[in-house]
């Protein structure tokens, strides 16, 4: 949440900043700002309500000179979206500005003593507290700006990044973190500073990720000073190569990152599955599996922790591992594990899932499994990100980047790591057949060629889409494996149609959900051929004779259940675990026309932002 970018060196900083804030603005887009030591050595700062191309539009008129600036895409926490909660935050003087991403969570009581002592608020944000705090210590302590903002973070209490400039210091940016993302990229004779990597991809690839307690000196000539924020200790950062490229992070011809990346589901589960796993040889091979062998095998159990999307595909983790090796799971909402004092012990393992790896909820809840001696195992998509640094091991899903806030690919790639992981736990503990352990890999090494013949309904679906763009709400029905693609399909459309949808077992519906079913609710039943088949044949029948309109996700050569619905999408053979991997395309593709119709904005919907990096 919240974008922050800084530029330091002999460029003019303006365009390096707003074109990383147009990469960041996935992170939060209720309004965006700019601070800038122009040549004259003013400070000139300008924010602007609504997208960053709001800020663009502002500044043509302003003067943006300057080889030294930060900007920032504000998610809003503290206070309204408008002009005056934008970042940055300015002292009294103006001649001090700051950006923070995070919560401030000892905010009031900081306010209520700096009032006392004669400070002047503007805006309605936790941040403003930070700049007139510096400013205060700035004033009394008569200490350098890099120790006043060192200090002023020790009398903070909750999460943050923050990067500050200064016209009294104007060869330098002090950049610091705690439970938010930041990454320092190395030029020629100049730095850059952002919240992850894409601003800087047509800058530098030599990168190094801040740790939490740290604070970062950034001179103008090119140099770095790394302290810690606690003690003052000198600390030496950690130089390597960004993996990551420009194209990457562009649309590549599709009108939206989110299409982009529905179409991308194939070659990212080939990228995810690639080298870990040979259906000629049949052998699987995820290496953080193989490192904690006998941790895994002796588990008392293991216990998922996630949120949003990622959750969803823990679900269907459970059902893998637990029908595949046998051992006990639990999925577990990672905003929830931390407060009710779980029972953790030494031999259990704990798997964290974040497509960011930023996530703050899944942050705090793996950082009490490690205090409780659990192994800990990451699934992320962004390498380097802190989960993938904090855990004892991990799978990266080897996605790409997901730049679209509705998570599609992040999905799909997370529920093949699990299938790997379940069918590695298989064969350490010889819990499958050598037969059905051969099948299974088979199959999922087909599953990229059997997406694709799903997107090329692409256009029927959209017809779908246009059938029930004005419906006010949606019901999705699954069993088993597909439950968890139930609630997946839900979130989709809610997320950015703003169509109310709920995700139901399918045999739950008689326990509520079906007194809300008449001729105006469109039901999404999914119903590939598996064990569950002719039970979701009787659900739907139940829906039929309330006259709910159904759109069902069956196998392809389906008969029965094309005669009751009103469409039907269909989808490749595969085994009944495996499912969901397709089972979700049709359903993603329908929230995204859904969208598309109803105007709305697809990649950034209102009031979300991607990465979660506060309670």
């Amino acid at each position: 949440m919240c974008g922050i970018v800084g530029y330091i060196g002999k460029k003019q900083a303006f365009p390096i900043i707003i074109n990383g804030l147009k990469r960041l603005e996935y992170r939060g887009y209720d309004s965006a700002g700019i601070a800038l030591l122009s040549s004259s050595n003013q400070l000139n700062i300008y924010k602007k309500k609504g997208k960053v191309v709001n800020l663009e539009n502002l500044a043509k008129e302003e003067d943006i000179s300057g080889t030294i600036g930060i900007g920032h895409t504000r998610w809003a926490t503290h206070g309204e979206a408008n002009d005056v909660n934008a970042h940055p935050h300015f002292n009294s003087n103006g001649d001090l500005a700051v950006i923070h991403n995070g919560i401030i969570e000892n905010y009031y009581s900081l306010k209520t003593e700096l009032q006392e002592r004669g400070y002047v608020f503007r805006s309605e944000t936790d941040t403003e507290v930070l700049v007139h705090l510096i400013d205060d210590i700035l004033k009394n302590a008569k200490v350098a700006l890099e120790e006043a903002v060192r200090l002023a973070l020790n009398e903070v209490v909750g999460a943050y990044a923050i990067v500050v400039i200064s016209k009294s210091n104007p060869d330098k940016l002090i950049a610091a973190k705690l439970s938010s993302p930041m990454v320092l990229g190395f030029g020629e004779n100049e730095l850059f500073i952002a919240s992850d990597g894409s601003p800087l991809i047509e800058h530098t690839k030599k990168v190094s990720y801040l740790e939490d307690g740290e604070m970062a000196i950034l001179h103008i000539d090119g140099k770095v000073e790394v302290k810690s924020i606690k003690d003052n200790k000198v600390h030496v950062p950690y130089i390597h190569e960004l993996q990551l490229k420009l194209e990457q992070i562009e649309k590549g011809g599709f009108e939206h990152f989110m299409m982009k990346e529905i179409h991308e589901q194939s070659q990212a589960i080939k990228n995810s599955i690639r080298g870990r796993i040979d259906s000629q040889q049949f052998w699987v091979n995820l290496g953080g599996i193989r490192e904690y062998e006998q941790r895994f095998k002796n588990a008392s159990k293991i216990t998922i922790v996630a949120c949003g999307t990622s959750w969803h595909s823990a679900l269907i983790g459970e059902y893998l591992i637990e029908e595949f090796a046998r051992i006990n799971v639990e999925v577990e909402y990672a905003s929830e594990f931390r407060y009710r004092n779980p029972i953790i012990t030494e031999n259990d393992v704990v798997i964290a899932i974040s497509q960011s790896g930023e996530t703050a909820d899944t942050r705090a809840a793996l950082e009490l499994a490690k205090s409780k001696g659990a192994l800990t195992y990451g699934i992320c998509n962004v390498v380097g990100s802190t989960i993938s640094r904090l855990t004892d091991a991990g799978s990266y899903t080897h996605a790409g980047p997901e730049i679209g806030v509705a998570s599609t690919k992040a999905f799909t790639t997370q529920v093949s790591i699990l299938a790997l992981m379940a069918l590695d736990l298989a064969e350490i503990k010889g819990t499958l057949s050598e037969s059905k352990f051969n099948e299974y890999l088979t199959e999922l090494e087909a599953l990229p060629d059997k997406i694709e013949k799903i997107l090329k309904a692409d256009t029927y679906i959209q017809e779908i889409a246009e059938t029930f763009q004005h419906a006010s709400n949606f019901l999705y029905l699954g069993r088993g494996y597909n439950f968890p693609v139930a609630l997946e399909g839900a979130l989709k459309l809610k997320e950015i149609s703003y169509i109310h949808a709920e995700g139901y077992p399918a045999a739950e519906m008689k326990h509520g959900p079906i007194a809300l079913i008449d001729e105006n609710m469109p039901v999404v039943v999914l119903a590939p051929f598996t064990q569950h088949y002719d039970k979701v044949l009787s659900n739907i029948e139940e829906v039929r004779s309330r006259k709910g309109r159904i759109i069902a996700v069956v196998t392809e050569g389906d008969e029965a259940i094309s005669k009751l619905s009103e469409y039907e999408i269909q989808i490749p053979n595969t085994i009944e675990p495996f499912t969901p991997i397709l089972s979700v395309i049709p359903l993603q593709l329908l929230a995204y026309h859904i969208a598309v119709l109803r105007g709305c904005d697809v990649d950034q919907p209102r009031n979300l932002a991607k990465s979660v990096t506060v309670e």
